[in-house]
């Protein structure tokens, strides 16, 4: 068997003889009429008129030997049979295409429909031209790629391949489409705010740090967009929403990445309650729309959206299982009580993050869709505490196959509770927690001047890869991989 090096080697060769015919490798121009998956629908009215036709795309694969050559060409909408003949077209050109053509390239072919004596739909050469020379030759479809690092690599192989895997990347675009429709149909605006920011903010993460050299400055890459959103409430826009890429410098796993795609959404006058109705109607309209279907078989777990989304307490299913009141304990008692469930704290403990890890302990035995509702208000800082219980939020979250996908909340606008929130978080950053959210100053100026009372709601593409059943870096295009050695 030829070696990589060998191969390129043989394509070079061709190269040259297409240079030594005066047939450039690489024209910049094309003279394709019809797109593969038209000359398909078309393909009886096109045969009857018997009009020529000039189709482009990708060799997949060529078969046949001697006077007559069949070959696949994908363009990306479709894929055709091109039948090349050496007495139907001139015979220098015939063994030009002969000797040159691999599969990889990309061909320009005029001909007329026809069918084969087996009665395949296909498109007889009466000319072609080279669109691009490739050099290296693709993987075999069935026995090429099948390491996953190498998958995820040359995904552009893959979903070359791969037929399941392009349709899940269309189903991605549609995912994104369908969410846009949606809140474009109920009135939101969409915008676009910062990527850099001189403060972190709108969520518990660590952020990426990079140099603004023009203004001489250490910049962070957003961990969120929330409080540029909400900022926009306190201008006067009564609903806006972003679609956008959030950066967070933490761990990698089959739910978490540290670039992504996410959704969050405002809405002045409206709040938690209001909110739980518009959510669960958005995430039926998205699946019914990407999939046209409501349940799915995620993980372990069997997920029906058309179903009633139950309530889930907090504070109940915690007492329940572990036995402490996560409004009254101490954070002793709270730390201790997840070292016994043998829950790891990282290096700087404390009542929060205890709290938080034994609730994701539980939340992986629920399948959802559920609504986890009633959250210490120490767990958020952005929300606004309930009227019945100031102690706990008026905060959602939707739980789907043991995970969080997606969390809303009647949002905090009283800012001298949202500065005393912000310090003690600045507290917590203090004695160790990288996580905690540090003052923003300017936003809570913003607030002073006057927010509406509000709802807000986001979630991140993880909902797109927990509908495919997929690991979330599986579900990206191009997931970011350590550099080969």
């Amino acid at each position: 068997m030829a070696s990589v090096d060998e191969l390129r080697a043989d394509r070079l060769k061709k190269l040259e003889l297409l240079k030594l015919a005066g047939m450039e490798a690489y024209p910049a121009h094309t003279d394709k009429d019809t797109d593969i998956a038209d000359f398909q629908t078309r393909f009886a009215d096109i045969l009857a008129a018997g009009t020529p036709v000039t189709l482009a795309g990708r060799v997949m694969s060529k078969r046949g030997q001697g006077g007559i050559v069949f070959l696949d060409l994908f363009d990306g909408t479709g894929k055709a049979q091109a039948v090349f003949q050496k007495d139907e077209m001139d015979e220098a050109l015939f063994d030009l295409f002969a000797n040159t053509v691999d599969v990889g390239d990309f061909l320009e072919v005029r001909g007329t429909a026809y069918k084969t004596q087996r009665g395949h739909d296909s498109l007889k050469a009466v000319s072609w031209k080279m669109l691009a020379k490739s050099l290296r030759q693709i993987p075999d479809q069935w026995f090429g790629l099948k390491d996953e690092e190498a998958l995820l690599r040359q995904r552009y192989l893959s979903i070359l391949l791969d037929e399941d895997l392009r349709e899940m990347f269309e189903r991605r675009a549609r995912f994104w489409e369908a969410i846009r429709s949606f809140l474009h149909q109920k009135g939101f605006l969409e915008v676009e705010t910062p990527v850099l920011e001189t403060s972190p903010g709108g969520a518990e993460a660590r952020p990426f740090i990079t140099k603004h050299h023009a203004l001489d400055i250490d910049v962070y890459l957003r961990i969120a967009d929330e409080l540029w959103l909400k900022r926009l409430l306190v201008a006067g826009y009564a609903k806006v929403f972003e679609i956008g890429r959030i950066f967070r410098n933490e761990g990698q796993s089959r739910e978490h990445l540290q670039d992504y795609t996410a959704l969050e959404f405002y809405e002045a006058f409206s709040d938690m309650k209001k909110g739980m109705q518009f959510v669960q109607d958005l995430y039926r309209h998205i699946v019914n729309e990407v999939y046209g279907k409501y349940t799915f078989e995620i993980g372990d777990h069997t997920v029906d959206f058309a179903e009633e989304w139950p309530l889930i307490d907090f504070n109940d299913v915690i007492r329940d299982r572990f036995g402490i009141d996560p409004l009254t304990c101490s954070a002793n008692e709270a730390i201790q009580a997840a070292r016994d469930a043998k829950l790891e704290l990282g290096k700087a403990p404390n009542k929060a993050r205890a709290i938080d890890h034994l609730w994701k302990s539980i939340r992986k035995t629920i399948a959802g869709p559920a609504f986890l509702i009633n959250t210490p208000v120490y767990l958020e800082p952005l929300a606004k505490r309930s009227a019945e219980n100031p102690d706990v939020v008026e905060r959602f979250q939707i739980i789907i196959a043991g995970s969080e996908v997606g969390k809303g909340f009647s949002e905090l606008n009283d800012p001298q509770d949202q500065r005393a929130r912000f310090e003690e978080q600045q507290r917590l950053r203090e004695a160790g927690d990288d996580e905690a959210q540090r003052l923003d100053e300017d936003y809570v100026k913003a607030m002073e001047y006057g927010m509406p009372p509000a709802f807000g709601f986001g979630f991140s593409e993880r909902l797109f890869a927990f509908l495919e059943n997929k690991p979330a870096h599986e579900a990206q295009l191009f997931p970011l991989l350590r550099p080969k050695q």
